[in-house]
């Protein structure tokens, strides 16, 4: 078998598997690449040919005799797994592709082109990287066609029962081994501070990142302690929030950098219930606990806690327009992050998507300020031998079952979720409703360590905590960053899966498109993404002010834009003519809210102000930039934004983008088109502020975050460098 080998012309064995489970005949995988494509040739030739000078045997007889068949190589012949594990032609599974280490971009750009999901994080080894792809066996087929650096297909593993069903010493091994691989962060650090049920601060995963000193009860007569009412969700909470994806931590080797710590508030009691209509109240007294105890921090609020009191199709409420006071906070605005909440009842297999798009997000995502978090799941892996014939409800890439939606609500409200993170799946069996067996959920953090120390978790919760460690994360490493930018990194970094990008594409109509949009928000944010686009990647990033009213003659008035030049090079982007780019902008700001229940009418605006962004386009001057501004915002003032799109020409969304105080949109054209979309304005538009002078509100400053970033979706051509090369200065408003 070692015959068939010869590295210096890079033929390799790949993978050796029997034939049938008592064969003793073994089928070999070889790798062959293109320019020793004649090797085997010879060597078969040399047999028939040729004889061995000392035996007088054919030449290469112990390895062409031994050989039955030759054939060209597929999918199977290249699975290492159980033979009988191989999947159905037509059963989507993740697969684990092991790849040579210097074919991964290669391998990315052809699963790219074919729309095969790829998982981020990857296994590097001294000859293989290991990555996770979705889909049947008949599209790997087609991969491997495209791309010769697959050596290896086994079926994905990564199902968290491995940890879960323990016995109590393994577990503690394990959990003891990462504990000993955590590096925590200094107590000047920035926080995610959950507002739950407390946490149970001696499980040793989250001792050393959460002080006493930081764990607080909204009422001080209350135990800190988690309490077994609520099934130790803070403490589930607070595991995710530190470490993320635990099973991921659990299975690696390397240290865990752990850059943030932890606070925690208890908002529920241990016995009965607070009060709805203290709702706000409680939230706002308990962001003070933590702030007097360490006023200097920078912390991101994560509350999962909801209720269906209050909810009507968008309306602020008491308790949203609380959280919005918190973020928008004129001396320091604050970063929350909100679970849109989990369906009520039985969730049905039958009835999925439909009932998300009928169960409307939970009070109080409804507010316009903090980020919104949905579920989305990718965990399709039943492993589980008692549960055969199960399958997942949700395909891998789509919405959670359990994630409720915006879909119902009117339209001027904002679009939620925002973003959406991975929150498990349920299984059914055909007949009966969901259930979150363990293969489908995340792992986190027990409340009772002393007798177990791991926990399945999930739901809109389980997405909750990990996008607070996103943004806890972002905050470690760009410290400047106002939590109105973090906001903006993240949603500007989500990118929709397959699946999700599909329905899109199958949308006919604006309104189809915006209904998807209050489904599944952005999609799913990328760490990787966000920070590169906070340094240099391609993306213009501004941090800016401007005072959006001023007062003349007794009558406060709408003021002018502020123009940023884009600095595209214009000889680079012209010279790729007809290439298709993408130009994404993101405008993050936080709003004063109004809540007064009045009719919303004009005069009666929720938000103090609005702001909105508009393009130069290829062919206009920047007179008629500002006169196309300036008339769509006399039009949005006069209640009929809907008649004047700012976004017109290629914009994916255009108007429907100007819901809430976080807006974002695509455009997609030619290079040579780009080249001459040179400026961007921020304007603003009207609000409480302007339609109330009596209230003294007119002449405050307004915050904002800009982000915009261009590529070039599957073009093998670096569009990068020489945007890179521009981008590289301060581009002050004009």
């Amino acid at each position: 078998m070692d015959g068939l080998e010869n590295r210096t012309k890079g033929i390799e064995i790949v993978a050796v598997a029997p034939i049938s489970q008592d064969a003793e005949v073994v089928q070999t995988t070889v790798f062959v690449p293109e320019r020793a494509a004649d090797h085997f040739v010879q060597k078969v030739t040399e047999y028939r040919d040729k004889n061995n000078k000392k035996s007088g045997r054919p030449k290469n007889e112990k390895l062409v005799a031994s050989i039955q068949d030759a054939r060209l190589a597929g999918v199977r012949a290249l699975f290492t797994d159980a033979l009988g594990t191989f999947p159905g032609d037509n059963e989507e599974i993740w697969w684990e592709v092991w790849i040579r280490g210097e074919r991964k971009p290669e391998f990315e750009r052809a699963a790219g082109r074919l729309g095969i999901a790829l998982k981020d994080q990857a296994l590097g080894f001294p000859e293989r990287v290991v990555i996770l792809a979705l889909g049947t066996p008949t599209l790997m087929q087609i991969l491997i066609e495209r791309t010769d650096g697959v050596a290896e297909f086994r079926r994905a593993k990564d199902v968290p029962t491995f940890f879960l069903e323990m016995e109590a010493h393994e577990a503690a091994d394990w959990v003891d081994e990462l504990e000993k691989r955590m590096q925590t962060a200094p107590v000047e650090a920035p926080a995610i501070c959950v507002l739950d049920s407390g946490a149970t601060r001696g499980h040793p995963l989250l001792r050393a990142s959460l002080a006493a000193a930081d764990q607080h009860a909204y009422d001080p007569q209350w135990s800190l302690a988690e309490h077994r009412t609520w099934n130790g969700h803070g403490t589930g909470m607070a595991g995710i929030a530190l470490l993320g994806d635990i099973e991921a931590a659990l299975s690696q080797t390397g240290p865990i950098v752990v850059g943030h710590r932890l606070e925690t508030v208890k908002i529920l009691p241990d016995r009965g219930a607070t009060d709805p209509k203290l709702y706000g109240a409680v939230t706002a007294v308990s962001v003070g606990h933590v702030e007097r105890q360490a006023p200097f921090r920078r912390r991101v609020i994560c509350m999962a806690v909801s209720s269906l009191i209050g909810v009507s199709r968008g309306r602020p409420s008491s308790w949203s327009a609380a959280v919005d006071q918190l973020c928008y906070n004129i001396s320091a605005p604050r970063l929350m992050i909100l679970a849109a909440g989990n369906l009520s009842g039985d969730i049905l297999h039958t009835t999925y998507p439909d009932a998300n798009d009928l169960q409307e997000v939970a009070n109080p995502g409804q507010a316009w300020n903090p980020l919104v978090v949905g579920a989305c799941t990718d965990k399709i892996t039943i492993a589980d031998p008692t549960l055969v014939g199960w399958s997942a409800i949700a395909p891998a890439g789509e919405l959670s079952p359990v994630s409720r939606t915006s879909t119902i609500w009117d339209r001027q409200w904002p679009i939620r979720p925002d973003v959406v993170f991975e929150g498990g799946n349920l299984a059914h069996d055909g007949t009966n409703p969901g259930d979150p067996v363990d293969d489908l959920q995340l792992i986190t953090t027990h409340y009772e360590p002393q007798n177990r120390l791991l926990k399945s978790f999930g739901d809109t919760s389980g997405a909750t905590a990990l996008a607070a460690n996103m943004a806890a994360r972002i905050m470690t490493a760009q410290p400047t960053l106002w939590p109105e930018t973090v906001r903006a990194l993240m949603v500007h970094s989500a990118e929709w899966t397959q699946p999700m990008r599909q329905r899109f594409q199958a949308a006919a109509s604006r309104a189809e498109k915006f209904a998807l949009l209050r489904r599944y928000g952005w999609g799913v944010p990328s760490l990787d993404r966000a920070l590169a686009s906070a340094a240099n990647d391609a993306t213009l990033l501004v941090q800016d002010a401007l005072l959006p009213f001023f007062m003349e003659k007794s009558r406060v008035k709408t003021r002018h834009m502020n123009l940023h030049r884009l600095p595209w090079p214009r000889d680079e982007l012209s010279a790729l003519g007809e290439l298709e780019v993408e130009l994404r902008v993101t405008l993050s700001y936080f709003i004063e809210p109004n809540p007064g229940e009045r009719g919303w009418t004009r005069r009666h605006r929720y938000a103090s102000h609005g702001l909105r962004f508009a393009v130069k386009r290829a062919l206009e001057g920047r007179r008629q930039f500002e006169s196309r501004i300036n008339k769509a915002a006399e039009i949005e003032e006069q209640g009929d934004a809907h008649v004047s799109d700012t976004g017109g020409d290629d914009w994916f969304l255009g108007f429907p983008r100007d819901r809430g105080s976080i807006h974002s949109d695509i455009w997609r054209g030619t290079a040579a088109e780009l080249a001459s979309r040179d400026a961007i304005a921020v304007y603003p538009v009207s609000g409480w502020w302007k339609e109330k002078p009596n209230l003294q509100r007119w002449d405050r400053s307004v915050r904002y975050a800009l982000l915009v970033s261009i590529r070039a979706p599957g073009a093998d051509i670096d569009i990068y460098t020489p945007i890179v090369a521009q981008i590289g200065v301060p581009v002050p408003a004009a």
